[in-house]
């Protein structure tokens, strides 16, 4: 992964902590609320490359966000 992809990836992985605590919820529950297990959550929130688009995507749109291009 280059650097821009990986600066990317973390971005992604801090708004939805960020989102994720605003809404006031854990791990937990946005693991349940995406069909996620917790140990993808905390990889996504770490900026760990591991998990899928679909995921990421999930997560996001539990937390009320979208991924699109910039």
């Amino acid at each position: 992964m280059d650097n821009s992809a990986g600066a990317a990836v973390r971005a992604t992985g801090a708004a939805i902590r960020t989102a994720r605590k605003e809404a006031g919820i854990t791990q937990t529950t946005l693991a349940e609320l995406a069909g996620l297990s917790e140990r993808t959550v905390r990889d996504i929130e770490g900026g760990s490359p591991s998990p899928s688009i679909g995921s990421v995507a999930a997560a996001a749109a539990a937390v009320g966000l979208t991924l699109g291009a910039s």
